[in-house]
């Protein structure tokens, strides 16, 4: 620390005018050609200098001759970051989760595997004088 105790008498080595904190005020901007993008995944990487994040939607396509389904991943954007402002992501992220499920409960992950066969209808109740 920069302060010292001498005999009761607290000593400061910075300048009076460096003890006043400094403000810094952000704008958030939006250009004209501002554009949202909905995405249901992300794929990427990262090299020593920067990560990269794809955004992506899928489009189920036509069952193709051989029967095979066949899935469309259309790259919407992506998004290149210093590794500080990944970490900083990361950060936000979780802390916006946490709030999301305090206010709303834990978010579930779709369970993938067999989908049961619905069970038939049961006819509703039988219409007096009718039957």
């Amino acid at each position: 620390m920069d302060k010292e105790k001498n005999e009761g008498v607290v000593m400061n080595n910075k300048p009076e005018n460096a003890k006043k904190k400094k403000t810094v005020r952000i704008e958030l901007h939006k250009p004209e050609d501002f554009k949202q993008v909905y995405s249901i995944g992300a794929v990427g990487g990262h090299s020593p200098y920067d990560f990269r994040i794809g955004f992506y939607n899928d489009m189920p396509m036509a069952t193709d001759k051989s029967g095979e389904q066949v899935i469309q991943r259309r790259l919407e954007t992506e998004v290149i970051m210093s590794p500080l402002a990944a970490v900083e992501l990361v950060r936000w992220l979780n802390q916006h989760i946490q709030n999301y499920e305090a206010a709303f409960g834990p978010i579930a992950k779709p369970q993938m595997g067999v989908k049961k066969k619905p069970e038939p209808v049961q006819d509703s109740t039988e219409i007096q004088g009718y039957m």
